[in-house]
């Protein structure tokens, strides 16, 4: 295995290199996280909503946990299916508006689960070149042919679906908010688009969840598509600050699911106390409006800020802002100097973002304050002026 420590090597020259770093949780501060005995900014997490910590959620997994015991101890085909998870689906189903709901165990299986299920070889996979990496795996393992048209370029995708409209099953299929570049996809062209061609149209609103729609239903709501959309994905490990995914759709679809999804099948279903939370961070993400409305308020005023400072950000209204700087090796030190000045903002870099394009991703959350953003945009414009990023 000596090739190993070469590769290694090559990733560690080119700064491409990874590995885990250890946060923990600060008491009484759900915006920030502590690493080495320091307290940081959390300018990186996807709690969106700030429900991680959430006591009623919390109480609520300690009850079931009691009571329903660890783990589930098997697949929900066998007897896995416990009776918080057809609790919970019904509710899905109802808050979504659609015939039936699916809980997975994680956006991930979900995505390859679902595109696997629909598609097969002689079939065609229409997805934007920057999809999560869970639908492009999904894509691939389903071996349909894979067909990927530029980002959110419509007449792109328009001369593709000419190009493949003989196909048996056409498939087509994009996050709502895309989870690097913060930027909504073209969901009313699309939908438009799937109706011309017959294909079917997946949305992954696994950024979206939560934080669009009168009661947090996503954007597909948002923008009145929902029963537009064939395959509603989306998860529970962002804005719910839980864990697990969820696929809303109609009957035939979530039975053809349970029959067909492999990731859903061969594993063991998710723990009921964690389902239990999952449901009870529904109730909250519904009736708190007034987070949705203050992480509006917290993106507006930290993209202005940052604007204002003189970088160049990407566009939209997500709480997903990011800073291009291009340079594997800055994009790490930028990283390391907001972290020794009290940020946590994580850098991104290829293959996770296109060659060339490493950021710093920032992500907010509603537990930030108008004012800590500020702050912290001012301590990003004074670092980014002694890094050489900002001129």
């Amino acid at each position: 295995m000596e090739w190993m420590e070469k590769e290694l090597k090559t990733l560690a020259e080119a700064s491409l290199e990874r590995s885990l770093r250890e946060h923990g949780t600060v008491s009484g501060l759900p915006g920030y996280t502590k690493r080495g005995g320091r307290t940081l900014l959390n300018l990186s997490s996807n709690n969106y909503l700030g429900l991680a910590e959430h006591p009623a959620i919390i109480e609520a997994m300690r009850e079931t946990l009691l009571s329903e015991g660890v783990g589930a101890g098997a697949s929900r085909l066998v007897t896995g299916n416990r009776s918080p998870y057809v609790q919970l689906e019904q509710s899905l189903a109802d808050w979504q508006g659609c015939e039936a709901a699916l809980v997975i165990a994680n956006g991930y299986m979900a995505n390859t689960g679902v595109i696997g299920a629909l598609v097969r070889r002689g079939d065609v996979v229409f997805s934007d070149r920057l999809n999560h990496a869970s639908i492009v795996d999904g894509v691939v393992l389903s071996r349909a042919e894979n067909v990927r048209y530029r980002h959110n370029d419509m007449d792109h995708l328009r001369s593709l679906l000419n190009k493949y409209r003989d196909h048996r099953r056409k498939l087509i299929v994009t996050d709502a908010v895309f989870s690097m570049d913060g930027d909504q996809a073209c969901l009313r062209e699309l939908v438009a688009l799937k109706r011309e061609y017959g294909a079917m149209l997946m949305v992954d609103e696994a950024h979206s969840g939560g934080i669009y729609g009168r009661r947090g239903e996503g954007l597909c709501h948002e923008l009145g598509l929902q029963d537009e959309v064939d395959i509603h994905m989306g998860t529970f490990s962002k804005s719910f600050g839980v864990y697990g995914a969820y696929i809303c759709g109609s009957r035939s679809l979530i039975r053809w699911l349970v029959n067909k999804a492999r990731p859903l099948i061969y594993s063991t279903a998710l723990p009921p106390a964690l389902v239990a939370g999952i449901s009870k961070a529904l109730e909250v993400v519904i009736a708190d409006h007034w987070r949705r409305e203050r992480l509006s308020e917290a993106s507006r005023s930290f993209r202005s800020s940052l604007r204002a400072a003189g970088f160049i950000i990407g566009a939209g209204d997500s709480p997903i802002v990011p800073l291009i700087v291009g340079d594997n090796e800055t994009v790490l030190r930028f990283s390391g100097a907001l972290e020794e000045n009290g940020l946590a903002a994580v850098a991104i870099r290829p293959p996770t973002v296109p060659d060339g394009t490493a950021r710093i991703r920032f992500s907010l959350s509603a537990v930030h304050s108008v004012k800590e953003l500020i702050d912290a945009a001012d301590c990003i414009r004074t670092t980014g002026i002694q890094m050489g990023v900002l001129r």
